[in-house]
């Protein structure tokens, strides 16, 4: 018997990284799983990939559609959809700020609402917002990243305090720098990537990425039954970034 058997989760972003991690592993502890994505033909199995694009409400009220055709109730929604931006407050237009915004910010409030009539049914609901370290930490470069991010942090706070009485438990957790598929990305893109991920690494007191999956068990956890007590709570999975003040290396 699985804390998660007989529960239904949605997570979005689910087709790479942190969101495939979290779905393969809700689904290893029981839970039937859709990973909303706009590459749902990458999902595998058992995860059912539905097509989504968090940007558009009529496509999120249709995915959400499909999972309760499909498995008859919606009990976890983990908003993992987002993408990253590079720059200072002023390397970014006008358009890159609402594009960003709509993703990461507005599209986990699509989401939440197209399926909060579920969750309100459900006897163990859970919501898990993706934040990041960036929303709590000052990181060079990031301006407009971590502005959406600490929109996510707020709306967390705001959401679990609008729907603690209604049984609906919503949480976030707070990755470092993970070895994504985004970050993946950046490194390719960098004068000499080697040398750029060792500085990542260093950047972090564990002096490592975090993995995917790392970041999937705080999801995980915090989406479980068994932390029923645990709402509007940010969940450091970030090697020690946010917290610790090491003395250098002699």
């Amino acid at each position: 018997m699985s804390d998660f058997d007989g529960l239904v989760a949605v997570v979005t972003g689910g087709a790479s990284g942190i969101g495939l991690a979290t779905a393969t592993l809700l689904a290893e502890r029981g839970a039937k799983v859709a990973a909303l994505d706009l590459q749902a033909e990458k999902v595998p199995e058992p995860l059912l990939g539905v097509s989504c694009d968090v940007t558009d409400s009529a496509a999120v009220q249709a995915a959400i559609d499909i999972v309760i055709e499909r498995f008859g109730r919606l009990d976890i929604v983990v908003n993992n959809a987002g993408i990253g931006a590079i720059g200072t407050v002023a390397d970014n237009d006008d358009d890159e700020w609402l594009r960003v915004l709509n993703v990461n910010v507005v599209g986990m409030a699509r989401v939440s609402r197209a399926a909060l009539p579920h969750l309100r049914k459900s006897p163990a609901a859970a919501i898990v917002n993706t934040c990041s370290i960036a929303a709590v930490a000052g990181i060079p470069m990031r301006a407009l990243y971590s502005a959406s991010k600490g929109a996510v942090r707020a709306l967390t706070f705001a959401m679990a305090a609008d729907h603690v009485h209604e049984g609906i438990r919503v949480n976030m957790v707070h990755p470092g720098t993970a070895d994504t598929p985004w970050v993946g990305r950046l490194l390719a893109q960098a004068d000499d990537p080697e040398a750029e991920r060792a500085a990542l690494e260093a950047r972090q007191p564990t002096g490592k990425l975090v993995s995917p999956q790392e970041v999937a068990a705080g999801i995980v956890y915090l989406a479980s039954p068994l932390a029923g007590a645990t709402t509007a709570v940010e969940l450091g999975v970030d090697g020690g970034m946010q917290n610790l003040r090491l003395r250098p290396k002699s």
